[in-house]
């Protein structure tokens, strides 16, 4: 899974948000490692939909502009806890050594 992918489920984990809030909240759960651009956040967010990672859960219009929250689905879930533990595992080999 690719560090952006990773955030953008990350940001969801406990909330629905929309896209601007996912954006800020991958800035500041990244340490502001990862920015993403709106046209890329979007494409990211249509693929994890279609693959049933994400779903829209409400849409709305706020000032005239529509917004649209998304949330992760249980696959979403399973997904991202997957691959914390893929990393957390992958960092264990790497801490655990010793000098030479």
């Amino acid at each position: 899974m690719r560090e952006p992918t990773y955030f953008i489920l990350a940001a969801l984990q406990d909330k629905p948000r929309h896209g601007y809030a996912i954006m800020a909240r991958v800035a500041e759960l990244s340490r502001q490692r990862v920015t993403l651009a709106t046209g890329t956040l979007y494409q990211a967010l249509d693929r994890l939909a279609r693959e049933h990672l994400i779903e829209v859960v409400r849409d709305e219009v706020v000032n005239g502009r529509a917004r649209r929250h998304y949330a992760l689905t249980p696959e979403g879930r399973q997904a991202l806890r997957a691959e914390a533990v893929r990393m957390a595992e992958a960092a264990r080999v790497v801490l655990r050594a010793r000098p030479a």
